[in-house]
């Protein structure tokens, strides 16, 4: 949800201000851009230095920049249309004042008053503070022009007093604003089951049959279905590739057999099913205990059958859209076509390794886009990340729209 997103975050005059160092660094974790404005009583509480080196951007206090006989300034206005998030935390009740009425005192404010984004504050202060009716005022009135507030949690403050105050835990600030930004998605509340990657069948302890095949397709394809508010199951043969979002559940398995247990295992309450792993179709009829030793000139390796994943979903299918992917070299669109009808999908995606930047070992592809009303989309060659918002696009227009 905050991959690629502009940050903006104010951080104003309170003991709580040490957390966004630990805030800061959950942001860029999660793939976010950070810009900081930090007001003059913040920096007494954390370093600019220190935020400036988390966040990979300058720190900026103050309009006129901090060199001697600079003409040059911090456009707040600028600033304010640079995010796509701006997150004021914390937010003392001296600076919610001034945002409910208006003030305009330093670079902070007139870049909030500027701001075209959704505006969360994460306020911060002690017991009594907290409670005051000015304060709830502020809140209300901040919300009253569609400001999202971060709840304060409950716990010791720094007076020794016991109770509401405390600014909301890192994790659960970047937990409370994905919840909120995923609202409305097209696949909220739906549940995404994606396979990924290659099988790898053993020959002995030490070889296998396995092919190219990254993941990386159905990767992309699950960090696109997270950020349309999915929960994603992605079920992955041997890849390097990793995930960070918390909606991604991955499976990792290793030969075809355990990838069709762990799917069927899922298949039954998923909404929409993407199946991008590039399954072996046979896997040898024994398998040695012992490293096989170098004797004979020539090998022979007996092969039998896997199970055929997408074909046994398919007759098992209820309410799932299940999409299929057909790489092809020869007859492209007929053989894509065939395999739609016999593996009863909703839709499968054609791509032809006759294409350059196609098909493994690639960064990028080239796809068409088939389903079941002969309804044919081709798309031009694109990055990986590019294709899965493609093809989800397609399945939302079809399933959701």
């Amino acid at each position: 949800m905050l991959d690629g997103k502009n940050i903006l975050l104010g951080i104003t005059g309170g003991i709580a201000a040490y957390k966004t160092t630990f805030l800061v660094r959950l942001f860029i974790k999660a793939g976010a851009n950070v810009k900081i404005i930090l007001t003059d009583s913040a920096s007494s509480f954390v370093s600019p230095l220190t935020l400036a080196t988390l966040s990979k951007n300058p720190v900026v206090t103050d309009f006129i920049k901090s060199e001697a006989h600079t003409t040059d300034w911090n456009n707040h206005v600028e600033l304010g249309l640079w995010a796509d998030i701006m997150l004021i935390a914390p937010a003392t009740a001296n600076t919610l004042s001034k945002m409910a009425n208006g003030a305009c005192d330093n670079l902070l404010l007139a870049t909030y008053l500027s701001a075209k984004c959704p505006v969360y504050f994460a306020p911060a202060m002690d017991l009594d503070m907290y409670k005051h009716p000015s304060t709830a005022a502020s809140f209300e009135k901040l919300k009253s022009f569609g400001n999202i507030m971060i709840p304060a949690t409950s716990g010791e403050l720094a007076s020794g007093l016991y109770g509401e105050g405390r600014m909301a835990e890192p994790e659960d600030i970047i937990d409370f604003i994905t919840d909120h930004l995923s609202k409305g998605l097209p696949l909220q509340g739906k549940k995404v089951l994606i396979t990924a990657g290659p099988t790898y069948e053993a020959i002995d302890p030490v070889r296998f049959i396995g092919n190219h095949s990254s993941g990386l397709m159905g990767f992309e394809l699950a960090k696109a279905s997270a950020q349309l508010g999915a929960q994603v199951v992605l079920i992955s043969g041997p890849t390097h590739l990793q995930v960070e979002e918390k909606s991604i559940y991955l499976k990792r398995v290793v030969s075809a057999s355990e990838m069709y247990d762990a799917v069927l295992a899922d298949y039954t309450d998923a909404d929409v099913v993407i199946c991008a792993a590039a399954v072996a179709d046979y896997r040898p009829k024994t398998v040695a205990d012992q490293k096989i030793k170098k004797s004979d000139s020539d090998f022979n390796i007996e092969l039998i059958k896997n199970k055929d994943i997408l074909f046994s979903l398919g007759a098992l299918k209820k309410n799932q859209y299940l999409v299929g992917f057909a790489l092809e070299t020869e007859n492209e669109l007929e053989n894509a076509k065939g395999k739609l009808k016999r593996k009863n999908l909703d839709a499968i995606v054609l791509n032809s390794l006759n294409d350059k930047g196609a098909g493994f070992g690639s960064k990028t592809n080239k796809i068409t886009f088939i389903d079941t009303n002969s309804q044919i989309v081709a798309f031009e060659l694109k990055t990986k990340a590019a294709v899965a918002v493609d093809i989800l696009n397609e399945i939302v227009k079809r399933r959701y729209a």
